[in-house]
């Protein structure tokens, strides 16, 4: 199956200064420090709601509207975030939104098994068991394992604790080794949804590279990387028009696609701009040619400039 993305949404997101930012920090670090070691007399509680970081309270709400301006008319289950957002405040943001969250670890997030020894008897019932090394990992764990050019990709998937989680999560690892040098590397992918099958969570995440061919798309052909404009509004409408026109182009393309299936934007925009000079010409014209010399005109035209040119054939009806 062949997928791709559609800019829907557009918000500016002014960074908070690094300096600000550091202060900031460092005022949070010292209003929540505390003596080492455990309060006398407190008793476990449930994991509170986390501190939202000023980057999600600026997209929590620009989520919120999105989800209430696709209500009726697209069901949305999953929210694909790249590993900046693999951390449980983030979790925790997506689960209040209804949906559950695809992200990435970092390369050395500590894992835990469940515990799944004896309870002794006395005290808090232990929680976590052993640590997992993602480079060797339980082959009860694998899914999947392929050997392709000299590399063994091995694919694991468990439910696993990480401290700063509340609950379980579910993690997929994908580990290569290359046979000749026995180097490996490793990704750690993961969701709050323990149902989610190894294949599909794979899928979903790799599915927000398609992002990047839309701002490529925007950036290239479209203007982004080439206004000048510095307020917000003027900002605004640049970068939606911009956006726009990738949506826009990706839908003119599929007619000449299905006769011409390399036919490209650079190919849809000669062929508009040639057709923009024939209709200017002809306007200077005494008298307009006929239907049929037209169209031999427009099609020769358009086709000047095009990368993959497609002679379609001309109607004589």
């Amino acid at each position: 199956m062949l997928f791709r993305s559609y800019p829907i949404q557009v918000v500016q997101m002014i960074k908070e200064p690094k300096q600000a930012k550091k202060k900031k920090k460092e005022k949070e670090t010292q209003a929540n420090k505390r003596p080492l070691g455990r309060p006398k007399g407190s008793k476990n509680k449930k994991k509170q709601a986390p501190i939202l970081s000023a980057e999600l309270l600026q997209i929590q709400p620009i989520l919120q509207a999105f989800l209430a301006a696709l209500k009726g008319v697209l069901t949305v289950r999953y929210l694909v975030m790249d590993g900046h957002f693999g951390n449980y405040p983030s979790a925790w943001m997506v689960l209040q939104a209804g949906l559950q969250l695809i992200s990435k670890f970092r390369s050395d997030a500590a894992l835990y098994e469940p515990f799944s020894g004896k309870y002794s008897g006395h005290g808090p019932r232990s929680k976590y068991g052993d640590k997992v090394n993602v480079c060797k990992m339980k082959k009860k764990y694998l899914k999947a394992d392929d050997v392709e050019a000299g590399i063994r990709t091995q694919i694991y998937q468990a439910a696993l604790l990480n401290r700063e989680f509340a609950s379980p999560i579910n993690v997929v690892v994908i580990l290569k080794t290359n046979l000749s040098t026995k180097k490996q590397a490793h990704v750690i992918l993961f969701s709050s949804d323990l149902e989610l099958s190894y294949e599909k969570l794979y899928d979903y995440y790799t599915l927000r590279f398609q992002i990047e061919f839309n701002f490529r798309d925007a950036k290239q052909y479209w203007g982004l990387d080439d206004f000048m404009n510095v307020k917000q509004t003027a900002v605004a409408n640049a970068d939606n028009l911009s956006f726009f026109m990738v949506n826009f182009s990706s839908i003119l393309l599929r007619q000449y696609r299905k006769n011409n299936p390399v036919f490209s934007i650079l190919d849809l925009k000669s062929h508009y701009r040639g057709c923009r000079y024939v209709a200017e010409t002809i306007k200077l014209l005494p008298r307009k040619p006929e239907g049929i010399l037209l169209t031999e005109i427009f099609q020769q035209i358009a086709r000047l400039g095009m990368v993959h040119p497609a002679f379609e054939p001309v109607s004589t009806a």
